[in-house]
């Protein structure tokens, strides 16, 4: 075992190169995320056996932890190398989509978490986080209903995504580590850690509307590719302009808040389904320009009532 460890301790630090030619996070420190990667893999019988067998894979592996710019701290839960379909990969937490996220300035903030059935879950008006309330302490808050999660952008905006559990089952199902485990039993993270998959299908859903940026992308892109996930969303094509503007037209012919409340609902579901984020910003600017108009007009004729939009 000893000569195995010599092995894979060789393998990794022969990424050294590698690492730093792609490095996109200069607070990430080599000889600690090798320690990582050797502790790791060393650490599991049939990971080293992988290793062993596929050490070009270690290497990858290796290289994308810099590329992306994510850490394999344990302490930080954002990623983990494992064995899948003979090779060592890279696997990405929803936690570390989000520090992803929040680190390249995308977003300031970001949560997620399960609904069950004894919870209460609603969502807020315009521009606020959702209320999720439970007991912490509760020996069963009933079975899994559904997930959520919430960011709030860098421009003070907050942005709710929410899946039903067959939603995100859906999703499971056209995944390739799913259809191995119906087909093989071959164990994956959807039949170990369902709730942990949930957050992370939700999250990626969830990002489409966040503000772009390379290194989130990349992340994005890998779990679909060499991950092995294969998450992919159902989307069909739309014109940008014209779908913005349809709804665009329905907000600006709104006499009430109240009236505008129920086009942005209406329409934000459709553009959501599209994954059109240019008419969403285009869409979400009109809203909150009328919006701000009615209430300065209900404002003079009702002293100090204001009235609010829903959140997506």
């Amino acid at each position: 075992m000893s000569n195995a460890i010599t092995i894979i301790e060789n393998v990794v630090h022969g990424a050294a190169t590698n690492f730093a030619s792609v490095l996109t996070d200069r607070s990430l420190n080599f000889e600690r995320e090798a320690e990582f990667a050797i502790q790791t893999i060393s650490g599991n019988e049939y990971s080293t056996k992988i290793a062993l067998q596929n050490r070009q894979s270690v290497v990858n592996a290796v290289t994308n932890i810099a590329a992306i710019g994510i850490s394999l701290n344990p302490a930080k839960k954002q990623a983990y190398l494992v064995p899948r379909d003979n090779k060592i990969c890279l696997d990405i937490s929803y936690i570390g989509l989000m520090d992803l996220a929040m680190a390249t300035g995308t977003i300031k903030w970001a949560q997620s978490e399960i609904v069950y059935t004894n919870d209460r879950f609603e969502l807020n008006g315009f521009d606020k986080p959702p209320t999720h309330t439970y007991n912490p302490f509760a020996n069963n808050r009933g079975d899994a209903i559904g997930v959520y999660v919430v960011v709030k952008t860098a421009d003070g905006d907050y942005l709710t995504e929410t899946m039903s559990v067959d939603e995100v089952n859906a999703i499971r199902d056209r995944s390739s580590a799913w259809k191995a485990w119906m087909e093989k039993k071959k164990k994956c993270p959807w039949v170990t850690d369902w709730g942990e998959m949930a957050k992370k299908t939700c999250v990626k859903r969830a990002y489409k509307f966040w503000p772009k940026t390379e290194r989130l992308e990349q992340a994005i892109h890998h779990l679909n590719t060499d991950g092995g996930e294969g998450l992919q969303f159902d989307s069909r094509p739309v014109h940008d302009a014209e779908l913005a503007n349809i709804w665009i037209e329905q907000a600006q012919k709104c006499e009430s808040t109240e009236a505008l409340a129920g086009v942005w609902k209406t329409g934000l579901a459709e553009i959501k389904q599209a994954g059109d984020m240019a008419a969403y910003n285009k869409f979400k600017a009109a809203v909150e320009q009328r919006g701000a108009a009615l209430k300065e007009v209900e404002a003079h004729t009702v002293e100090g009532e204001t009235s609010e939009l829903p959140t997506d």
